[in-house]
């Protein structure tokens, strides 16, 4: 089996708009109408569904959102999906999709946190690629020099085309902008300095230059696959990935210890069997007493005899990569530069 890629955005194509998690409640209503401007700025038609201005935990009863993301993603006019972000429990749709119909005219779903619980299987079952990036809350920011916002991707996403990324090597340290009182909001605060760090006790200046099929998403929803028919990563790389994977995780809010025995889990399940290298996001999340999120990662990891570089830009703390699930990359890293290249090829 091979990859299959959404075919690239073109002006005038319709970006669908739909919250299969959580929806946007009414005090940010006016960032999800500029987000929605921005969007058409840029040449597209939005559709916006029932669910993104659902209140609550989640947007809307699990069959509301899956029929909605259904039918957006199975519509031949709408050539991408963005929800407005994640969420908590996208994984009440997973029953309630029908995987060979979403990938018979395959789609563009874009996002990342909770959204992942659904782009994951899609690819890992299907084969259909799906893109990691910004959510539609974020797509109005300015993409700092050396990234790509998801709509660059999908647009310019032909066969074989490379598609680099370079770490900026600057973060936000903390917080997140008042989309309530500032909606129209469009630069990232990144007043940090930080880099990519090895982790598996190689020689932290020793040079990575590795490849392999991208996959992965946020560590506190898709652990929770692993070992399910949704999360079977390991049949992925025997069907997909001869050339072998580059796995990456975004951390959002759990503790080391929890990490750690989300990667043990994970390892456990094969995620790690077909393992090039491991990305996992830099992170805010808490340290346990004694014990980092570096050292979960090192616990669980630091023997697979692979690269396992942290810190990247593919979590929750701004600004992000945009990640071809699927996509054939080669990931760079050194003293001087960190970047990954990504040919969507079957």
């Amino acid at each position: 089996m091979t990859i299959r890629y959404p075919r690239p955005l073109r002006p005038g194509d319709t970006i669908g708009v739909t919250a299969p998690s959580a929806g946007v409640a009414t005090p940010l209503h006016r960032r999800l109408l500029h987000a929605a401007d921005v969007v058409r700025a840029k040449g597209y038609d939005v559709r916006l569904g029932e669910t993104p201005t659902g209140e609550g935990i989640v947007s809307a009863p699990a069959d509301v959102r899956a029929a909605e993301l259904t039918t957006m993603l199975t519509d031949p006019a709408v050539r991408a999906v963005v929800p407005p972000w994640g969420g908590e429990l996208a994984t009440d749709l997973l029953g309630r999709l029908d995987w060979d119909a979403l990938a018979a005219d395959p789609t563009w779903l874009v996002g990342y946190s909770d959204v992942s619980t659904v782009q994951l299987p899609l690819t890992l079952r299907t084969g259909v690629a799906t893109l990691h990036g910004q959510n539609l809350m974020d797509t109005p920011y300015d993409v700092p020099a050396g990234l790509l916002g998801w709509w660059e991707v999908a647009s310019a996403a032909q066969e074989g085309e490379e598609l680099v990324q370079r770490s900026p090597r600057r973060y936000r340290s903390s917080g997140w902008d008042d989309y309530e009182n500032e909606p129209q909001v469009s630069t990232w605060t990144l007043d940090a300095a930080g880099s990519w760090l090895r982790l598996d006790g190689e020689d932290p200046a020793a040079p990575v230059d590795v490849q392999g099929r991208v996959i992965g998403g946020c560590l506190e929803t898709v652990s929770l696959l692993a070992g399910t028919p949704y999360g079977d990563v390991a049949r992925f790389a025997a069907e997909h990935a001869p050339e072998g994977l580059v796995v990456y995780l975004d951390i959002l809010e759990w503790d080391a210890f929890a990490v750690g025995r989300a990667l043990w889990a994970m390892r456990h399940a094969g995620w790690f069997d077909a393992a090039n290298a491991v990305l996992v996001s830099r992170t805010h999340a808490p340290d346990g007493d004694g014990f980092t999120q570096h050292d979960a990662v090192r616990d669980a990891l630091g023997d697979l005899g692979i690269p396992l570089l942290a810190d990247v830009e593919c979590g929750h703390v701004p600004p992000y990569l945009a990640l071809v699930n699927g996509a054939l990359a080669r990931v760079q890293h050194g003293p001087e530069e960190s970047a990954i290249t990504q040919r969507l090829v079957p």
